[in-house]
């Protein structure tokens, strides 16, 4: 199980915070957003801050202004979309714009200091390929929605990726400028975009780093636009749907071998019956439904990939059944406790192997090359049919 990287940071100098810019997603706010581009602005002169109206009504006119009038840019979207829609707007403009810049992203409700913005910046600065949080503690007088919701997030998040992160709902993050493009290309466009973004991270190998910040709740939170139901069913299903492909794979493999070692009574013959069985299921799901980068896979590379993964944990499994059902645990028991050892073996080889998703320019070649190949079946049909 792989760990995200903590850090402690003093005072950061604001010429840490070169080349980076602030993108602030905003939805009714007040003026809390006055007071952090105001500070922001006066402790690194000439910070790149780009504020997005996310359809914010017009009673929030004199809040835009006032930040503008700070220096911010502020970009409009005329109706809310919602804060994925709104990060990547930010994102665009700066990479498209500012060149060779990075991204912080903050929260317009005076949830992160300016210190805590100023460090995630410099951390992000220092390791530019990282995915860098600004990770809360949760420590003290905190609500217990918000400590229930990132509880229940970061253990769900745990099994899926193998990768512990202590805070995968904070708002305070920073990309370095290689990371822009793959951040456009996240999908979702409400709250779910950021655990999105963070799995997406992991499945592309990269690092999450966490910079511990302060835990600020103001109002019990009341000004959190998350909308407990609704938003956290959008958060959970691209861990809800990996796990119950794994989940509906196992239960497969589980009745399969109890049924074929009932039948035959070899130990052998059950193991690579049931593993062939689910191990289709399995690649059927996982390729359509849970990694999204699986159907740009070629179906010959990923069967041949997913062949090979198979019988390396086939071996892996057969040969911890037969010890501990060697030892005497029951077969059921030493199966589940198999399957729990080799899940994270099998889904880290499967996002970074399998169905690894293909770069912008593979994507683009694969594309060119199917327009040429479509070309020359509709020149050779043309060749063939009668004048």
């Amino acid at each position: 199980m792989v760990a995200a990287t903590t850090h402690t940071a003093a005072a950061v100098p604001a010429a840490h915070a070169a080349r980076t810019a602030v993108v602030v997603p905003a939805y009714q706010p007040d003026a809390r957003l006055v007071a952090l581009v105001d500070a922001l602005r006066a402790a690194v002169p000439g910070l790149p801050v780009v504020v997005v109206d996310d359809g914010s009504d017009r009673r929030c006119g004199g809040v835009f202004r006032a930040v503008r009038a700070l220096g911010a840019v502020v970009l409009t979207v005329p109706v809310n979309r919602g804060k994925g829609h709104a990060l990547r707007t930010g994102v665009r403009w700066v990479r498209d714009r500012l060149p060779g810049h990075g991204v912080v992203c903050a929260d317009a409700d005076g949830q992160h200091t300016v210190l805590d913005v100023l460090r995630v910046a410099a951390r992000s600065q220092a390791e530019p390929d990282a995915v860098v949080l600004g990770a809360r503690r949760f420590a003290g007088d905190v609500p217990l929605r918000s400590r229930v919701g990132n509880a229940a997030t970061r253990w769900a998040f745990t099994a899926a990726t193998g990768t512990r992160v202590r805070d995968t709902q904070t708002g305070l993050r920073a990309y370095g400028p290689g990371l822009l493009d793959d951040l456009l290309a996240v999908r979702g466009d409400r709250y779910e975009y950021e655990l999105r973004a963070l799995l997406d991270a992991t499945r592309a190998g990269r690092r999450i780093v966490e910079v511990d910040v302060a835990t600020v709740y103001l109002d019990d939170n009341a000004s959190s636009h998350f909308r407990p139901v609704a938003d956290s069913l959008r958060v959970w299903a691209p861990l809800l749907r990996f796990a119950a492909s794994s989940l509906g794979s196992a239960a497969v493999d589980v009745v399969a071998l109890l049924v074929l070692h009932a039948l035959t009574g070899s130990l052998l013959a059950a193991v690579v019956g049931a593993r062939l069985l689910s191990a289709g299921v399995n690649f059927a799901v996982n390729r359509r439904l849970v990694f999204a980068g699986g159907r740009d896979v070629p179906l010959r590379a990923a069967v041949v990939r997913y062949a090979a993964l198979a019988v390396v944990l086939l071996a892996a499994s057969y040969g911890l059944l037969a010890l501990l059902t060697g030892l005497g645990v029951p077969l059921l028991a030493a199966k589940v406790g198999t399957d729990a050892a080799l899940f994270a073996t099998s889904y880290e080889v499967q996002r970074r192997v399998v169905f690894a998703r293909l770069t912008p320019g593979r994507r683009a070649d694969r594309r060119r090359a199917a327009r040429r190949e479509r070309a020359r079946g509709r020149a050779r049909s043309s060749a063939g049919r009668p004048t």
